[in-house]
């Protein structure tokens, strides 16, 4: 049977994984597919580049826009990532007839419509698994295997890097520079984190996950987004001591805004889980996405959620299912955007607040900082003090209330005479009332 021939653009630690598995599986995947699967092409910025895989004579080329042209080519595998020119290649291939594979969150956060709109104008696939989460399969069962459901959240740790950095503080006890650090020594963080660190890599994520579950065009400047660089060791240890951790959380809900219309929150935010809650346990530098359905119930999706290999499987197995669509001249499902839910905004967003606050040590504090809450008519779930005299604190976990009428609460507690300092501000999720 004619072979299925590949262009892969990008040949970095997944393109080169992706190009290895390519030539190593040749066989495998051809008995997968129903036809050979061959590589025709590899696009790069240098051709002396060093490389972690030996790339066949002959495949490597500067030229880009030139092998996406090539009228042979029938699958398009995009692992540069950025927005351009990763965009136009890929359009390009869409319109050229060829079907597309690519990893790049950052675009499809941005601009996906338009590479959806593409790919249903050229009646081709454009498939994106490795996406979000690298090796994990989350967004073909949202796509395909919840179809029939609906989903009512989404719950992820999906940036290895802050969950490595806030494993270590909890169970070391070190602070963020020095976690991160560490972070770097080992290759889980980049030189410059600040993607990883601000929230920015897991809010793109967010936006492709809550699009999915929630039949919804959702770009990543719809995501609040908080990174992890005010946390301290402070705030590890008063979660522990309320048996919880802090976890980097890309968080994606059903919701009710405040005019009563159904709507979606989207956000990623350091916050507050306890111990008992199956994202908990996610430790070092792997991922996890927790999904809630009303038929399904409760699903985990658990793994390592970035690497060259990893990613380059998720890849490969989007290649696999892509090549069989086009030998049976069919297509996947395409975007499914017909709910066209509002993204509301974060102050109609329904959480907890878990709040430290250094107070003068004297009758009356305790109503005065109640008083505080009610007058933002939020509720307290818990209330304890530590210390006495000078170093008296308290430490208060709200009831539900929406994140506007929490920080509004915050805001007169600094005012309060009684309050030298507002110390610790952190969302509390997965707890019971």
């Amino acid at each position: 049977m004619k072979a299925l021939n590949v262009a892969v653009l990008g040949c970095g630690s997944v393109g080169s994984q992706v190009v290895r598995l390519l030539t190593e599986q040749a066989d495998d995947l051809a008995a997968r597919v129903g036809a050979p699967v061959q590589l025709v092409g590899v696009a790069v910025r240098r051709i002396d580049a060093p490389r972690e895989v030996e790339v066949p004579e002959g495949l490597l080329t500067t030229d880009a826009a030139g092998l996406v042209a090539r009228d042979d080519v029938d699958l398009v595998v995009e692992v540069i990532g950025g927005i351009e020119p990763a965009r136009s290649l890929i359009l390009a291939a869409l319109e050229g007839g060829a079907s597309v594979v690519t990893a790049n969150k950052a675009l499809l956060a941005e601009d996906g419509p338009t590479l959806f709109e593409a790919a249903e104008k050229a009646g081709r696939d454009l498939y994106y698994e490795a996406a979000v989460a690298g090796a994990i399969p989350i967004l073909r069962p949202l796509r395909e295997s919840l179809a029939g459901d609906r989903v009512t959240r989404v719950l992820g740790i999906v940036n290895g890097t802050t969950n490595f950095i806030l494993d270590k503080m909890d169970t070391t006890g070190a602070g963020f520079e020095e976690a991160l650090e560490e972070a770097q020594d080992l290759g889980y963080a980049e030189a410059d984190p600040t993607a990883d660190v601000e929230g920015f890599d897991a809010a793109a994520k967010a936006a492709i996950l809550a699009s999915l579950a929630f039949h919804t065009r959702v770009t990543a400047a719809d995501v609040h987004r908080e990174g992890i660089t005010d946390v301290t060791a402070a705030d590890i240890a008063s979660a522990r001591e309320m048996g919880s951790v802090v976890k980097l959380l890309a968080i994606a809900e059903l919701a009710d805004g405040a005019r009563g219309d159904a709507g979606v929150s989207v956000r990623v935010h350091p916050a507050m889980i306890p111990r008992s809650h199956p994202l908990a346990s996610v430790r070092e530098a792997f991922n996890a996405v927790f999904v809630e359905s009303e038929a399904a119930g409760q699903l985990m999706f658990y793994g390592p959620g970035a690497g060259g290999s990893p990613t380059a499987s998720a890849v490969l197995g989007d290649l696999v299912t892509v090549a069989r669509n086009r030998l049976d001249e069919t297509r996947g499902p395409g975007e499914s955007s017909y709910a066209d839910r509002v993204v509301l905004p974060m102050g109609e967003t329904r959480t907890r607040y878990h709040i430290a606050i250094d107070v003068d040590d004297r009758a009356g504090v305790l109503a005065e900082i109640a008083t505080a809450f009610a007058e933002e008519d939020v509720s307290i779930q818990t209330l304890r003090q530590e210390g006495r005299g000078a170093d008296a604190q308290l430490v208060v976990v709200s009831h539900d209330a929406t994140d506007a009428q929490l920080a509004a609460t915050v805001e007169r507690l600094r005012g309060l005479a009684c309050v030298r300092e507002v110390t610790s501000v952190m969302r509390v999720e997965g707890m019971t009332e």
